[in-house]
């Protein structure tokens, strides 16, 4: 069995430097208001079901139109 060694101090620091750096970027980051989300939440609900009733309406006249031509 191989030993695991522990973590020396340099990669130790390393990660406690990642962890403060990731940090530091979110913070710039600017961030959306809540009605921006909940808007832009709906649109995508809102387009999403639109799509999906544009592929259910396709899906059913080619099923009709697959219907008519075999049988």
């Amino acid at each position: 069995m191989a030993r695991q060694q522990a973590p020396t101090r340099a990669q130790t620091g390393s990660r406690f430097k990642f962890i403060g750096e990731t940090i530091a970027e979110l913070k710039k980051v600017t961030w959306p208001t809540r009605q921006e989300t909940f808007y832009l939440t709906t649109l995508v609900v809102v387009v999403s079901v639109a799509i999906a009733i544009a592929l259910w309406l396709f899906d059913l006249g080619f099923a009709e139109l697959m219907e008519v031509i075999l049988f």
